[in-house]
């Protein structure tokens, strides 16, 4: 088990009891979401409202908004730490699709999560039909961000143009930035992305072929799902710390 695994841990049962008319330390949360928000591993999977509540107070008002009951507020926080917690109990060394998987679990998109979970369940079984849910992964991720924000797309277009209007929204166009490192950085998102579609066309299960098919690996299967559920994610918490961001 992870050694993060008691702070987060007590951070849920000090949040529990502030929401149901406890009375917690303000130091002790301060300490613990400071532990908490300084594990990089554990970005994707924190609370949004634990970024904005610096104090309490300021959570006090979130989950009484939120919810009126009691029962209510338990079981949103216990459901919000559960990622967490359940990467954690692992030791926080799982392979990188638990890790995509729980941030994707934490993010509400029916269609996102059985893109996911397919990729996931055919990479060994079903090479080609892995590769082309890598592919729809991403296709779901950037619809539903641009769905989000009320920006328009085709509703069949190609992956390369879907992915490119979601990267400008998002910010993370390399035409939009100055600094090299982080155009060759971009760059290489939009490689990704080209590479995934020219690969789905070339060896998934989404083209008939001829007599002689190229007929694709698990390992291949394997990149293609690791590459996508990385971006996704990348996409996924970029469009939430835009919507974090002060207006």
């Amino acid at each position: 088990m992870h050694p993060f695994y008691d702070e987060v841990e007590s951070l849920q049962g000090l949040l529990v009891s502030q929401a149901t008319g406890g009375v917690e330390d303000e130091a002790e949360y301060t300490r613990l979401r400071q532990v908490v928000l300084a594990e990089a591993s554990l970005e994707p999977l924190t609370p949004r409202f634990l970024r904005t509540s610096r104090s309490l107070g300021q959570f006090w008002q979130f989950i009484k908004g939120k919810f009126g009951t009691y029962a209510e507020r338990r079981t949103y926080l216990w459901d919000e730490f559960r990622p967490m917690l359940e990467l954690l109990e692992r030791g926080g060394t799982a392979p990188s699709d638990s890790i995509v998987s729980a941030a994707i679990q934490n993010f509400d998109a029916a269609r996102v999560q059985a893109a996911w979970s397919k990729a996931l369940d055919r990479r060994s079984s079903d090479p080609e039909g892995a590769i082309t849910m890598a592919r729809t992964l991403l296709e779901s991720v950037c619809k539903h961000i641009l769905e989000d924000a009320a920006v328009q797309y085709d509703e069949s277009p190609d992956i390369n143009k879907l992915y490119k209007q979601t990267a400008e929204h998002l910010n993370l166009a390399p035409s939009q930035h100055t600094e090299q490192v982080f155009k060759q950085i971009l760059g290489g998102c939009t490689a990704v992305v080209e590479g995934l579609g020219a690969l789905r066309n070339r060896l998934s299960d989404s083209h008939g072929k001829g007599k002689v098919g190229v007929k694709p690996a698990p390992r291949h299967a394997e990149l293609a799902v690791n590459l996508a559920g990385a971006l996704a994610v990348y996409l996924l918490a970029t469009q939430r710390a835009c919507d974090e961001a002060p207006t």
